[in-house]
C-alpha cells in the first residue's frame, strides 16, 4: 500500500487535515482546474449525528459507503452542490466535505461557471457551494473516484494530489450550519489553515422551533 492510500485510509477526523493544501483538480468539458483546499469538515457515519449516513445507507448517500478516494457530491437546498472525499474502510461510511480552497489553474474558467467576473481571487471559492460550483462538480460524478494525479481526458474526471504527509499548522473547531449536537463543540470536526483567506466564515445553525411552532 502506497503513502496516498495510506492516508485515505485512515478515519475522517484523521484524514481532514491531510487533506489540508492538497490539489483537487477537475477536468469537465475540457477544461482544467486546479484548487488548493483550504478547509475541510469531517463526517463520521453512524457515529456522528451530523452525518447524512447516521441513519443508515440511502440511494442518496450510497457513494459514503464505497471505496476510499470516491467522491461523493449531493445536492442541497435545491440549489448547491458540495462535494466529499470519501476516506476510511469500503463499506463504512466516512468522509471529508471540502468546504474552502483557492485556484491554482482555470481561474477564469472558474469565474466563468459561478457568473463573478470582479470577485476578489481569495473569495471564488469560500465555502463548499462555491467550490463545487468552481470545480464544476455536479451529481453527474456523484460515486467517481478521485484520480492519483491531475484530472485528465477523455471523458470527464476527477484528481487529488499532494495529500500532505504531515498535517500542515491548522486550527480545529465546530462545524458550520451542522444542526444539533453534531454542530456543538462536542464534534470539532471543522479544520482549515492558518492565515488563509480563503477560509469560510463559520456560522451556527439556525435553531429549530418546536414542531407546534413549525406546524
Amino acid at each position: 500500500m502506497g503513502e496516498r492510500e495510506e492516508i485515505l485510509g485512515l478515519s475522517p477526523t484523521e484524514f481532514a487535515p491531510h487533506l489540508l493544501g492538497a490539489h483537487v483538480s477537475s477536468y469537465i468539458d475540457e477544461q482544467l482546474v486546479v484548487i488548493r483546499i483550504t478547509e475541510v469538515e469531517a463526517y463520521a457515519g453512524a457515529q456522528d449525528p451530523g452525518s447524512h449516513a447516521y441513519r443508515g445507507k440511502t440511494k442518496r448517500n450510497a457513494a459514503l459507503f464505497g471505496p476510499p478516494g470516491t467522491a461523493y457530491i449531493y445536492f442541497t437546498y435545491g440549489m448547491h452542490h458540495c462535494a466529499n472525499v470519501v476516506c476510511g474502510h469500503n463499506g463504512i461510511a466516512s468522509a471529508a466535505l471540502m468546504r474552502a480552497g483557492e485556484v491554482i489553474i482555470g481561474e477564469e474558467i472558474v469565474r466563468a461557471r459561478r457568473s463573478q467576473p470582479l470577485t476578489p481571487k481569495h473569495l471564488l471559492l469560500s465555502g463548499p457551494a462555491r467550490l463545487a460550483q468552481g470545480l464544476g462538480l455536479t451529481l453527474e460524478l456523484n460515486g467517481a473516484s478521485y484520480r492519483k494525479g491531475v484530472a485528465q481526458g477523455p471523458g470527464d474526471s476527477l484528481g487529488l494530489e499532494h495529500l500532505a504527509t504531515t498535517p500542515l499548522p491548522h486550527s480545529t473547531g465546530p462545524r458550520t450550519g451542522v444542526a444539533g449536537i453534531g454542530g456543538t463543540e462536542a464534534y470539532p470536526y471543522r479544520y482549515w489553515l492558518v492565515g488563509e483567506p480563503s477560509v469560510s466564515k463559520y456560522r451556527r445553525a439556525a435553531p429549530r422551533k418546536p414542531r407546534a411552532e413549525r406546524d
